[in-house]
């Protein structure tokens, strides 16, 4: 998953809950300029936060190896 990836996904779930940016950065203890920056795809944004938003979403991680990384 990328960056952009990751920022589109969140943004979808945020809209989804019916959840404007303000709401989700006070939920998960974070700027709003946090989230901007998250749902546009930075590539720095800080992993801890990030997943910090996530939970507020309700959302689950899960981590495999991509098919590419299984040929090896």
């Amino acid at each position: 998953m990328t960056p952009k990836q990751l920022g589109k996904t969140i943004r979808e779930t945020r809209r989804s809950l019916h959840l404007r940016q303000d709401e989700l950065a006070g939920a998960a203890n974070v700027g709003v300029r946090f989230i901007v920056d998250l749902e546009a795809g930075k590539p720095t944004a800080q992993l801890g936060k990030a997943l910090a938003v996530m939970e507020a979403l309700g959302c689950d991680l899960t981590i495999g190896l991509s098919s590419s990384s299984k040929r090896r």
